[in-house]
């Protein structure tokens, strides 16, 4: 059955659903960390292991999702992505040892967010769109902030009324009736169904490749036939993995510890949950804003304003340690959330626009095995350096100090170099014709 011209649409309609269920399934950890350390006693850094443990699995999920889009296409990692994450949430529920947490919350949910998330996404959406590339992915990304200000409010809710174990079943559950139908939905790229990106209907096939055409500024670069081993051999890949190890660090570190940090420094839990939750809100404009900017004036610039998001996000929680207020909590929310989570509009770009190809999937699941090791050694770390401490301070500056290596890397990657988004095309095929 031949699709309507507009199917890319209604992928990014799926993708705001399954990322606003998915991330936030995953985000719940931050709840859930209160009453499993009151229940069980066991060390900070123990609790917060079994979250860094689900993106040491991812880490070793991702490449191989790359390969696994590449060859069976969305379905298949979205479907795997629902069976993981909703057993391991009702299986959460029968907890009793610091193993059976690293199991179900660790290895199933933190696995399988892998492909429901923002991984699996940026591993085939970007091919459907050119021109509205950053605001397509932006959209579908969004969910997550709607997602937040349903699901983690109302997990609070429920645990306080019940407890954590049966919040976890239900929301297993929920995702399970939710997405599994619309897995059904996804396709790989739009020219497997007689489609073109951005919709465009076929009569626009020629110019669509002109337009193809004037976007590459290093002919040479875009001519290779990109597979892993060749992406590995330069040094774009690797500045790409440095950017996004060091933004995964930022990220995650303050996701999970923020809303027990909070508590301790004097807010109430409901104020602190609520903060997670609207954290993810405010990244919806965000995150639409900066994706639709990244396709005026580059990935670059969108990736900066995301990574000082996090710096400005870090700073207010330091002060917020000597000098607790709304308005800098309100300060760290806007900045964590609208700017900071902006960066997740332009992953999938920054690295099609670099090793564009047929093996794009398993490039990209591979530079996110960097990503997924930031994200896993944050938490982590800064658990541990808690533990150590009695402190959030030092975990924090480390913190502020990777966001400002991830600005400095994603530049030195340059995609820029490689082609250029669409705001900026124009002029640069007007240059040529000089």
């Amino acid at each position: 059955m031949r699709l309507p011209f507009f199917y890319g649409w209604v992928i990014v309609a799926v993708g705001f659903v399954s990322t606003g269920i998915g991330v936030n399934a995953r985000t719940a950890f931050s709840l859930l960390f209160p009453p499993i350390l009151l229940e069980f006693g066991w060390d900070r850094g123990v609790i917060a292991g079994a979250f860094s443990f689900g993106f040491l699995v991812s880490m070793a999920l991702s490449p191989m999702l790359g390969w696994l889009m590449d060859r069976r296409g969305p379905r298949a990692v979205m479907g795997l992505g629902v069976a993981m994450m909703s057993s391991g949430l009702v299986l959460a529920a029968q907890v009793r040892e610091p193993w059976h947490l690293y199991a179900t919350l660790g290895v199933l949910v933190g696995g399988g967010s892998v492909c429901l998330g923002y991984t699996g996404w940026s591993l085939f959406l970007p091919n459907w769109f050119v021109r509205r590339r950053g605001l397509a992915v932006s959209l579908a990304f969004a969910g997550v902030g709607l997602g937040s200000i349903v699901l983690l409010p109302w997990m609070q809710f429920f645990m306080d009324r019940t407890d954590w174990r049966t919040a976890c079943a239900t929301l297993g559950i929920v995702l399970l009736v939710a997405l599994a139908p619309l897995v059904l939905l996804l396709r790989r790229r739009p020219q497997e169904m007689g489609l073109l990106p951005d919709g465009d209907p076929q009569a626009a096939a020629a110019a669509g490749a002109a337009r193809a055409a004037a976007n590459v500024v290093d002919p040479a670069w875009a001519a290779v036939d990109w597979t892993l081993a060749r992406a590995v051999r330069t040094a774009r890949f690797w500045w790409i993995a440095c950017a996004f190890f060091s933004g995964g660090f930022a990220w995650y570190s303050v996701q999970v510890h923020q809303t027990k940090y909070l508590v301790e420094i004097g807010f109430a839990a409901a104020d602190a949950a609520w903060a997670l939750g609207w954290v993810a809100l405010i990244a919806v404009p965000g995150q639409i804003t900066l994706g639709h900017v990244s396709d005026r004036i580059g990935r670059e610039w969108s990736w900066t304003i995301g990574c000082l998001g996090f710096v400005v996000c870090y700073l207010a929680l330091i002060a917020l340690q000597h000098r607790p207020s709304p308005a800098l909590l309100a300060l760290m929310v806007v900045a964590q959330g609208f700017l900071g989570y902006g960066v997740t509009s332009v992953m999938g770009a920054i690295v099609l626009e670099i090793f564009q190809g047929p093996r794009y999937a398993t490039i990209f699941g591979t530079v996110m095995v960097a990503l997924m090791a930031g994200s896993a050694l944050g938490p982590w770390l800064t658990g541990v350096l808690h533990d150590a401490t009695g402190s959030y301070a030092a975990a924090f500056w480390i913190a502020t100090g990777l966001s400002v290596l991830s600005i400095a890397a994603v530049w030195l990657a340059a995609p820029r170099k490689v082609r250029v988004v669409a705001g900026r095309a124009e002029g640069l095929a007007r240059a040529k014709a000089v």
